[in-house]
């Protein structure tokens, strides 16, 4: 079953397509991921058989002829990302066809012949950058300290940011302010099902709180626990008595891989699921008020065509703006010439109230990107000014 999928489609030359593809491979190898067994790429022929829970990212090669453009198109149906690139010489209105055209492109660049700035923004369009790969570590810690200090230190290993509470509050920080805020900034919860785990407050809402953001839960039941059918829809792992070195852990090494393999695959359909609900979220608010979505390029960013005819890009954000996004997507809108100020869409439910100052405080004094909450956006592109 493949982890992440991407899609290599257009005027893409057979040398083109394989040195691509062995800089995606080299670039996953990073995260302990094989090319064509976690990582699958597909061309118009097997696009129709992906597996639509998988995050995935296309690209469109421009050519003097326009090819698969019906595949692109099923691309743009299903608000998948998908990057146009073209030659360094060349012309986007010539070489890419009109329904790419409102999409962010990229230019080939003759000190890049690995293709390496196209394939981190696939990468970076499935969220598999390591300052992008945040778990949340579930437990009690009566019951499975150990095993939750050993996920802790394996997947930190393995390039993740990884959420422990007895690692990540600093002493004097509003525990579960700080909690919460950690949660809605992940990817993957990681609950240690044990005995007593429903018995806590905290951990209750730990797991209805993951589920309310459409963060992917990866359930690891005790062995001889019988589960709550609260969690029956998590992606379940069941550990046998010899998979336990003590009643809290540590777990044996290749149940603890199975583990770690399960974070990410669920973490590719939790990116897939969050960026969705964010564009489908804009869409529907962006159709309300009479504009409307053109598509999604590079970097994930989506054309809107405002009443005024005006085209701007919206850069959705899974998880919690910081000044250093802010300023990476106005690099991303400089680099691609948009002449409007681009906008940074974030969903705010669970962000720490002083984070929420400290944004509009970014927003009112940093003027190259401006930032909405995702359940604000029609009400503020309604009446959009520059």
């Amino acid at each position: 079953m493949s982890v992440y999928e991407f899609a290599i489609l257009g005027s893409a030359a057979p040398e083109d397509r394989a040195t691509l593809t062995a800089t995606l491979g080299n670039m996953v190898a990073d995260f302990g991921l094989v090319l064509g067994d976690d990582i699958v790429i597909h061309d118009a022929a097997t696009l129709p058989h992906r597996d639509k829970r998988a995050a995935f990212a296309a690209t469109y090669f421009g050519g003097a002829v326009n090819t698969d453009v019906d595949a692109a198109q099923e691309v743009i149906r299903s608000s998948a990302p998908i990057i146009p690139i073209i030659p360094a010489g060349g012309d986007f209105g010539a070489h890419i066809p009109d329904i790419l055209q409102a999409a962010n492109g990229l230019k080939r660049r003759h000190d890049d012949p690995e293709m390496a700035e196209l394939a981190a923004a696939l990468l970076e369009c499935v969220g598999l950058l390591r300052r992008q790969r945040r778990v949340f570590v579930s437990y009690r810690r009566t019951e499975s300290r150990a095993a939750a200090l050993q996920l802790h230190d394996l997947l930190t290993a393995r390039g993740f940011d990884v959420f422990l509470d007895t690692h990540n509050i600093r002493p004097g920080d509003p525990f579960q302010d700080v909690l919460w805020h950690r949660l809605v900034d992940s990817d993957v919860m990681v609950m240690l099902d044990t005995p007593t785990y429903f018995e806590s407050r905290w951990t209750r809402q730990e797991i209805g709180r993951a589920r309310a953001k459409e963060i992917q839960v990866l359930r690891v039941i005790w062995p001889e626990h019988t589960p709550s059918k609260l969690t029956d829809l998590a992606e379940t792992i069941y550990l046998e008595p010899t998979d336990l070195q003590g009643h809290d852990g540590p777990i044996a090494a290749t149940t603890v891989d199975a583990i770690i393999l399960g974070v990410e695959r669920l973490r590719s359909r939790s990116i897939a699921a969050r960026y969705m609900s964010i564009t489908g979220k804009l869409r529907s608010d962006v159709e309300k008020i009479g504009a409307s979505v053109e598509g999604v390029g590079a970097h994930r960013a989506i054309a809107v065509r405002l009443l005024d005819d005006r085209r701007i890009w919206a850069y959705p954000i899974v998880g919690v703006p910081t000044a250093e996004i802010l300023n990476d997507v106005a690099e991303k809108a400089r680099r691609a010439d948009q002449r409007e100020v681009p906008i940074l869409v974030y969903d705010h439910i669970g962000i720490r109230d002083a984070w929420s100052a400290h944004l509009r405080w970014l927003d009112e004094h940093i003027r190259a990107v401006r930032a909405i909450k995702v359940s604000e956006a029609g009400w503020a592109l309604a009446a959009w000014e520059a």
